[in-house]
């Protein structure tokens, strides 16, 4: 048996709950090239506002959370004890032997703050705000990691009508001033060790007026950064987060916001021009908890265990750590850096310290787990390699055809796989980009059922959803209770809602879809019509009237042939490979075929080069030798006849990209998503060196 499980949309788990998942609005016409919008059941007559009465605001969330669930824990948090600083040799990009320090940290045990205390830290930190002569309306920026420290300052803002603005911890100089100028905020709060990367951004940004850091942080505030702001910038005040808390004046009451008040200028990851500015309103971020509320409320309890480790500047987390106060859910606060026990040193990582029973990550994030399980189930054809994927077949049939004993497999073979996660995970999301149906089946078959979302900023992450009780792998299921969803033809590209199924350009409507972007009349004249956001991205409704996005229109690309392929369904299978930790596929309209340019995993590479002789070669060596790039080829070509890819849809070669993919390099944006342009700049050489051999 081959170390893989091919997906296999046939064998879905039965479902308890009976389609359709989606219906057709109640009294909307049908207009020529457009299908009839569809809503979730619970919301046929009247999309959701709220999701409850009394419930229309972020702040509304902050009290209701501490009213009700009182002094049970909401926040936990991990300090760091100690750094282990590791020296490792490595190969260059001369093919020198250097040195190369490593560090990982050694972290306590998780130590909570109680809902109540939320309350309370978050409305001290509103009131210092004003302390600083912060007004209503008024912006700040955080440009910080996920952290309680990130969320208390996002509510204490909220409590007196500020409007955040958010910056990923990983974006440069550049967007940091862009950001900053365009929202005119007054106020920044940051992690230290990002102060002088703020310093910089202050020659353009004129209207910040005061900085305070978490001094919680792994890195300490370092003096001479300080020394530096206060010798250019000697009129910026400068408070840890303690001392800003300390100069809160008690006696100031909140300033409640309106549901039309801005809560949230979130910036796009922006991989092509300047990121956008998307303008959330509180009516927005509650209409998305409401949406998706309808969907999962049922199977979230009150002292649910929630990992956060993703950047809250992504709308996915945003929305999800706010849901999680709405729920009374527990969040543990992790980092993608501390996450596994690999990834620190003398304690447990954040999954298994944490012990979460949900977690939401990233295709990359899934993909990394899989691998990072299928490398130890033993070699294609060894006793253990059959015995795993026998399991995994057993399983899935045993789910299709509802036949008992499931548990008692689970722990024969998949409650040891189970306690790398913490032992306690019941449901996982996908969001943020396409994952492999395989991966996708893997992770839920293996572990627990993932979820599949897709929303956008612009729609404060709304747009469709699984719901745990309607489960497949072959779609994205059902809309959130607070949109509804469109597909409008694209006769270019041949996608008719006249088909059957029918197919289209989705477009989304409702009370979390925003009314445009800050400051960009050209963008907002493109994106948005008559209340609907025009997404790019191309889907089709299933017979139980489920979302399946299929093609993006901006990544669809002609080759020489004169037929599209979709480069991101393509990235999304051949990133199965196990030697692909990145990949991006480039198609050029002068040839018939694709080209994959691949970051490899270093442990496989060198193992695929062993298999061709080429060992004890440095790492850059491995990349540029043409045995192994032909032995890469013929593995990912095998994933593609896996996946019944099409003669037009194979690879014809790969690059091997000898640098790792970074927001610091530019290779990736700061969501951590592919920069199609950069990576493609970045190897023009290499692929047209392949593409003319």
């Amino acid at each position: 048996m081959a170390n893989s499980l091919p997906p296999r949309p046939d064998l879905q788990p039965r479902t308890v709950k009976r389609g359709p998942y989606t219906v057709e609005a109640d009294g909307a016409p049908q207009v020529a090239g457009e299908t009839i919008p569809r809503r979730h059941p619970s919301a046929k007559h009247k999309l959701l506002e709220e999701p409850e009465p009394g419930v229309a605001t972020v702040y509304d969330i902050l009290k209701r959370s501490a009213r009700k669930f009182g002094k049970a824990n909401a926040l936990g948090s991990r300090k760091v004890l100690d750094t282990h600083v590791e020296t490792k040799k490595i190969k260059n990009g001369q093919g020198e032997t250097v040195e190369k320090k490593w560090t990982y940290y050694e972290l306590s045990d998780y130590s909570y703050i109680s809902f109540l205390e939320l309350e309370s830290r978050a409305l001290r930190a509103g009131a210092a705000m004003r302390k600083l002569g912060l007004e209503k309306n008024d912006r700040i920026e955080i440009y910080a990691a996920t952290s309680a420290f990130w969320f208390a300052v996002a509510h204490g803002a909220s409590s007196q009508s500020l409007t955040i603005v958010t910056a990923y911890d990983t974006l440069g100089q550049e967007g940091l001033s862009h950001s900053l100028k365009q929202t005119s905020a007054r106020a920044i709060f940051i992690d230290p060790a990002l102060l002088p990367r703020v310093t910089e951004a202050l020659e353009q940004a004129k209207d910040v007026q005061s900085i305070v850091f978490n001094e919680e942080s792994a890195q300490p505030i370092d003096q001479k950064h300080v020394d530096a702001l206060r010798k250019t910038h000697p009129n910026i005040s400068l408070y840890s987060f303690a001392e800003f808390l300390a100069s809160a004046d008690e006696a100031v009451e909140p300033v409640p916001p309106s549901s039309d008040d801005l809560a949230c200028i979130m910036y796009t990851s922006g991989s092509t021009g300047a990121p956008k500015g998307v303008l959330l309103k509180h009516r927005n971020v509650v209409a998305a908890i409401a949406g998706v509320n309808v969907v999962v409320e049922e199977h979230m309890a009150p002292g649910e265990r929630l990992l956060a480790y993703l950047p809250l500047a992504h709308i996915i987390e945003f929305v999800f750590e706010n849901a999680a106060l709405y729920w009374g859910g527990v969040m543990g606060y992790g980092s993608p850096r501390t996450l596994t026990d690999q990834s620190v040193r003398k304690c447990l990582g954040d999954i298994r310290a944490f012990k979460p029973s949900v977690m939401v990550g990233v295709p990359a994030v899934w993909e990394s787990v899989k691998k990072g399980i299928t490398s130890k189930v033993g070699a294609p054809g060894s006793f253990k390699s059959r015995m795993f994927w026998g399991a995994m077949a057993t399983k899935q049939n045993m789910l299709y055809w509802g036949l008992p004993g499931v548990k008692a497999l689970d722990s024969l073979v998949f409650n040891k796989i189970k306690e790398a996660t913490g032992g306690n995970l019941r449901i996982v999301l996908n969001g943020g980009g396409a994952i492999a149906e395989g991966t996708l089946q893997f992770i839920s078959f293996a572990i627990c059922p993932m979820l599949n979302g897709y929303g956008l900023t612009e729609t404060a992450g709304m747009g469709a959803i699984n719901d745990p009780l309607a489960w497949t792998s072959g779609s994205l299921g059902c809309t959130p209770g607070s949109v509804e969803v469109k597909l409008v033809d694209v006769p270019d590209l041949n996608y008719l809602t006249s088909s059957t199924p029918p197919q289209g350009e989705v477009w989304i409507r409702g009370n979390a879809v925003i009314e445009g972007y800050l400051d960009n009349p050209e963008e907002n004249a493109k994106a948005f019509h008559d209340g609907w956001f025009k997404t790019g991205d191309i889907g089709l409704f299933d017979a139980m009237g489920q979302l399946k996005i299929i093609d993006r229109k901006k990544n669809l690309v002609k080759t020489l042939n004169g037929e599209y392929i979709a480069l991101e369904k393509l990235e999304s299978l051949y990133r199965t490979a196990a030697v692909v930790n990145n990949i991006c596929v480039y198609a050029s309209p002068d040839y018939a075929k694709p080209i994959a340019i691949v970051e490899p995993v270093a442990a496989a590479l060198g193992k695929i080069a062993a298999g061709v002789g080429e060992q004890n070669a440095s790492h850059e060596t491995l990349c540029a030798s043409a045995k192994v790039r032909a032995a890469v080829r013929t593995e990912m070509q095998k994933i593609g006849n896996q996946n019944g890819l099409q003669g037009i849809e194979m690879i014809q070669d790969v690059v091997l990209s000898p640098d790792e993919w970074t927001p610091q390099n530019g290779l990736l944006t700061s969501a951590q998503k592919l920069n199609r342009r950069a990576v493609v700049d970045k190897f023009k050489k290499e692929v047209d060196a392949v593409y003319a051999g």
